[in-house]
């Protein structure tokens, strides 16, 4: 199972800005950790998310010289995607696609359409740059707003998806109201449907639901969690109200349950929560 440590998108929503080395520091101890992935920061609009506006000064900052973990940005357009290609240490982008109209403009100012020719850009920039596009279905799981879901849709985008050749996708559950047999079926609906597909799960949850939602993923075949330490996070384009992410320790927790625990270092995990605790404070 690989495990994505996001501290970005535990980050992104903060209002006060979080100094550029005390992010390196909290990431810095992340990468001694061992996780497959850190989704550490985003090349975008520092209008639209200023807390990651020094995404790069903290790239400076990264020790990336006894570490596994490969770094992942974000990016919302090709020329966020440029910016990030300049950087040899990013392995991943990541862009959010929506199958919510509303939410794809509230997010990355494009229609779903203009998003899926965004996608075709940049997944040709990454084939170029010897890089992976990691493709989210945000809304994958239904909407505040009224537009139409369906699982249906959901595939229909997998489909879109396999078109330009995305290998990895992760389901993102935007304002956590992701139900266990929704997220079973979609699971065993895709996997077997997209061999070529790596699917994972990007679920907001609130802490008591945490559970039964890891469980529904991990029974279903889904071959990647996104998880931030303490559950810190969650999508400031969505409502005004952030629904954290799924926590990190609660994933192994239950991961650890099923003797199916990640190769990672426990001590330095241990250092992360308690970093963790001191750079983001709870109001």
């Amino acid at each position: 199972m690989k495990i994505i440590e996001c501290p970005r998108d535990a980050m992104q929503g903060i209002e006060e800005f979080i100094p550029t080395d005390k992010k390196a520091d909290y990431i810095n101890q992340l990468l001694r950790v061992g996780f497959d992935t850190i989704d550490f920061g985003s090349f975008v609009s520092a209008k639209a998310i200023p807390q990651l506006r020094d995404t790069a000064d903290v790239l400076e900052r990264l020790d990336l010289t006894n570490t596994k973990s490969k770094l992942l940005a974000i990016v919302a357009n090709t020329r966020g995607a440029e910016d990030a290609l300049k950087f040899q240490e990013i392995a991943y982008l990541g862009f959010p696609l929506s199958i919510s109209e509303t939410f794809q403009k509230r997010n990355t100012n494009k229609s779903i359409e203009e998003a899926l020719v965004t996608v075709a850009s940049i997944q040709e920039l990454c084939k170029k740059n010897n890089k992976t596009l990691v493709t989210y279905i945000s809304m994958g799981f239904g909407n505040p707003y009224g537009d139409p879901y369906d699982a249906s849709i959901v595939e229909e985008f997998s489909y879109k998806l396999k078109a330009i050749e995305i290998e990895i996708i992760s389901l993102a559950d935007t304002i956590g109201v992701s139900q266990p047999d929704q997220i079973t079926y979609l699971f065993k609906t895709l996997i077997p449907k997209f061999p070529g597909i790596e699917f994972g799960a990007h679920l907001h949850s609130n802490p008591s639901k945490a559970t039964e939602k890891i469980e529904a993923a991990w029974l279903s075949g889904c071959q990647r969690f996104d998880g931030a330490i303490r559950g810190f996070g969650g999508c400031p384009m969505a409502e005004d109200e952030l629904v954290g992410n799924l926590a990190t320790e609660s994933i192994l927790n239950f991961l650890s349950t099923k003797n199916a625990f990640p190769d990672l270092n426990k001590n330095e995990f241990a250092k992360a929560l308690l970093l963790a605790d001191t750079l983001f404070v709870r109001h």
